[in-house]
C-alpha cells in the first residue's frame, strides 16, 4: 500500500507536465528491491495509463498535431518494440538505468525559466536536417523499450532548444511520445517475460500500483490545466531520483571492477 501510495503522487506530479514518470517508477521500484527483469514492464504499463489521459487531454485543447510528431516516432515505435524486446545483463539494465535516471534527475532539478535555446541560425541549419528527428526518436525510443522511461523527460529539452513549439504543443507531443513507445516497449517486454514465466509474477504483485496511477494520473492531468505550484514537489522528486541514480551507478562501477 505504501508503494502504491508513492505511485499514485509521482503518476499525479508527472501528469500536471504531460509525462508519465517511468523515471520515478524505476527509482521506487529498485528501492523495493524489485527483480529487475520486471522493473521496465510495470514502469511501461504506468505509464501508458498516465499519459493516455495527458494525450486526451491535450487533444482535446487541439495541443497534438499529428503531422508534426509524425518524424519524431517514426522509427522510434519500432525502436521501442526492440529495447523491450532484447534481453540484457543485469548489469548493463543498471547502467543504462542509472544513466538515464541521473540525467532524469539533473532535468527536472533546472529551473524551467533558464532553459537555454539555440541561435536562430542554429535552430534553422538543425531544422534543414530531416534525419534529426528520426534518429533522435529511434534513440529515445530504444531507451524506453529497455529502461521503462518513455523518454519524454529527455525529449522535451530537445523541442525547447529548438523553439520547435510553444510549451503547451511541445508538452502534448511529449505525451503523445511516451504514449506510443512504452505501447511498442511493453509489447516487446511482455513476448520477453512470458518465455521466461516472470509476466504472471509481474501482474499477481504489483496490480495494486495500477488503479494507483490511474487515479494520480486523472487528478495530475485535470490540475494540469489550472494553476498550480509544483516546483517543491518536483524537486524533491528529483532528489530521490539522483540519489537512486548515484546508488545505481556506484553498484554499476563495483559489478564492472570500476572501483
Amino acid at each position: 500500500m505504501v508503494l502504491a501510495f508513492l505511485f499514485f503522487m509521482t503518476a499525479l506530479l508527472y501528469a500536471c507536465v504531460g509525462f508519465g514518470g517511468g523515471s520515478t517508477y524505476n527509482a521506487l521500484l529498485v528501492l523495493n528491491e524489485t527483480e529487475y527483469r520486471i522493473i521496465p514492464f510495470i514502469a511501461l504499463t504506468c505509464n501508458i495509463i498516465v499519459v493516455s489521459g495527458g494525450v486526451w487531454h491535450f487533444s482535446r485543447h487541439k495541443h497534438i498535431k499529428i503531422e508534426q510528431i509524425l518524424p519524431w516516432i517514426i522509427l522510434s515505435v519500432p525502436a521501442a518494440w526492440l529495447g523491450g524486446y532484447i534481453k540484457v545483463p543485469e548489469v548493463v539494465f543498471i547502467g543504462v538505468l542509472g544513466s538515464a535516471l541521473l540525467l532524469s534527475g539533473i532535468k527536472m532539478l533546472w529551473p524551467e525559466n533558464e532553459v537555454i535555446s539555440l541561435p536562430s541560425q542554429n535552430r534553422r541549419a538543425l531544422a534543414g536536417l530531416p534525419l534529426i528527428p528520426p534518429v533522435v526518436g529511434a534513440s529515445l525510443g530504444f531507451l524506453a523499450g529497455m529502461t521503462g522511461i518513455g523518454g519524454g523527460i529527455f525529449l522535451a529539452p530537445v523541442l525547447h532548444l529548438l523553439r520547435w513549439s510553444d510549451p503547451k504543443n511541445i508538452a502534448g507531443t511529449c505525451s503523445l511520445f511516451i504514449l506510443v513507445n512504452s505501447l511498442a516497449g511493453l509489447v516487446g517486454q511482455m513476448m520477453k517475460l512470458d518465455t521466461s514465466g516472470l509476466l504472471q509474477s509481474a501482474v499477481s504483485s504489483y496490480w495494486i500500483v495500477l488503479p494507483a496511477v490511474f487515479i494520480g494520473g486523472q487528478i495530475g492531468s485535470w490540475m494540469g490545466a489550472s494553476r498550480i505550484n509544483i516546483h517543491v514537489i518536483r524537486k524533491i522528486t528529483a532528489i530521490l531520483i539522483l540519489y537512486v541514480s548515484i546508488r545505481l551507478l556506484w553498484r554499476f562501477f563495483i559489478t564492472i571492477g570500476f572501483i
